[in-house]
C-alpha cells in the first residue's frame, strides 16, 4: 500500500512541477529569444511554427529527475554502504538517470548551438555520435562491472552476454535516442508516445517487482503529461532535442533496467518506424536516383501531406504504441 501511494504520488508531482514550470519556463525562453527554427525540408506549413519557444525538455527533465531522486529517498532505495558495495539495482537506478540526463545533455547543447549560435543544423552528425557512443559506453561498461551482463530475451529465458552486452547496449542507447529525436516532429507525437511507453514500463517494472524503477517511470509518465498541457496542438513550446534524447535515455535505461532491452521493439514500435522510414527513404532515393519511397520522412511528415491533422497523428501513432506496449506486456508474461 505504502509503495502504491508513493508510484501514485511520484507521478501527481512530476505533473504538477512539469505543468507548472511551464508557466515560468516559456515566458523565460520567449524573453531569451530560443525560438525554434523550422527548416525548409519539413511541410511547408510549419513555417508559421517559426519562433515558438524549444527546449522545453527542460521542464519535464526537470520534474522527472527531481521527483525520482525525492521518491528514491521516501522508498528508502538509496542507501548505500560503500562505492564498492553499492548494490546493482541502485546502479541501475541511478545509472539509469544519468543515462538520461546525459542523452539530455546532448540534446541541450545541440539546442544551444541552433538557437544561440545561430547554426541551423546544431552539432554536426559526427560530433552528436561521438557523444552518444561515450556516454553510451559509459553506462554499458558502469552496468557490466556491477554485474550486468544477462538480460531476458522472449521465448529463450535469460542470457548472459558476457562481455557483448557492451556493444549491444551501446547499440540500443544511441538507436533509440535517436529514434525518439526523429519523432519530435508533430506538436504533442513525441511527448504523447513517450507518455504512453513509459506507464507501458510502469506496468512492466511492476510485474517485475522493482520498485525503484518503477519509480523512474512513474515520474517520467508524469512530467511528460504535465509538459504536454503546453505542448498538444497548437504547441507553445518544443521540447527540442533536449527533450527527445532524454526521452530515449529514459526509456532505454528504464529497458535495461529491468532487464528486458527486447521489449523496446513492441514498446518502441512506433519509433522503429519512424527511424526506418528515414534509412528506406534514403536508401531508395538513392538507389532510384531520385525517387521517393514516401512523400516525406520521418514518417509522420508523410502522414501529414496525405491530408491527416497533427492530432490525428498522434492519436493514431500513440494507440500503435499502445498496442504495441500491450504486447511488450504479454511477451513478459508468457514468452
Amino acid at each position: 500500500m505504502k509503495n502504491s501511494l508513493i508510484l501514485i504520488g511520484a507521478g501527481l508531482v512530476s505533473f504538477a512541477i512539469s505543468a507548472y514550470l511551464g508557466k515560468v519556463c516559456i515566458p523565460w525562453l520567449h524573453k531569451l529569444k530560443f525560438g525554434q527554427t523550422i527548416l525548409e525540408d519539413g511541410p511547408s506549413w510549419h513555417q508559421k511554427k517559426q519562433g515558438t519557444p524549444t527546449m522545453g525538455g527542460i521542464m519535464f527533465i526537470a520534474a522527472t529527475a527531481a521527483v525520482f531522486l525525492l521518491a528514491l529517498l521516501v522508498g528508502g532505495l538509496l542507501k548505500v554502504p560503500g562505492f564498492f558495495d553499492i548494490p546493482y539495482d541502485t546502479v541501475r537506478l541511478i545509472a539509469g538517470l544519468v543515462l538520461a540526463l546525459g542523452c539530455g545533455g546532448i540534446g541541450f547543447l545541440d539546442d544551444y548551438i541552433k538557437v544561440v549560435k545561430k547554426r541551423n543544423m546544431g552539432l554536426t552528425a559526427l560530433q552528436k555520435m561521438l557523444l552518444q557512443l561515450m556516454l553510451s559506453a559509459a553506462y554499458a561498461i558502469v552496468l557490466y562491472i556491477y554485474g550486468g551482463g544477462q538480460f531476458n530475451i522472449p521465448f529463450f529465458g535469460e542470457v548472459n552476454w558476457g562481455i557483448w552486452f557492451i556493444p549491444f547496449c551501446v547499440f540500443v542507447v544511441v538507436a533509440v535516442s535517436n529514434a525518439t529525436n526523429l519523432t519530435d516532429g508533430v506538436d504533442g507525437l513525441c511527448g504523447t508516445t513517450g507518455f504512453v511507453a513509459a506507464l507501458a514500463f510502469l506496468l512492466l517494472a511492476g510485474l517485475a517487482n522493482l520498485f525503484g524503477q518503477c519509480l523512474l517511470a512513474a515520474s517520467l509518465a508524469g512530467a511528460l503529461a504535465g509538459f504536454l498541457v503546453w505542448n498538444l496542438h497548437p504547441a507553445k513550446v518544443f521540447m527540442g532535442d533536449t527533450g527527445s534524447l532524454f526521452i530515449g535515455g529514459a526509456l532505454t535505461a528504464l529497458a535495461f533496467g529491468i532487464e528486458q532491452p527486447f521489449l523496446l521493439v513492441p514498446v518502441g514500435i512506433l519509433y522503429i518506424a519512424e527511424n526506418l522510414s528515414v534509412i528506406l527513404q534514403v536508401g531508395y532515393f538513392k538507389l532510384t536516383h531520385g525517387k521517393r519511397l514516401f512523400k516525406m520522412s520521418p514518417l509522420h511528415h508523410h502522414f501529414e501531406l496525405c491530408g491527416w491533422s497533427e492530432n490525428k497523428i498522434v492519436t493514431v501513432f500513440s494507440l500503435v504504441t499502445a498496442i504495441g506496449s500491450a504486447i511488450g506486456v504479454l511477451l513478459m508474461l508468457y514468452a
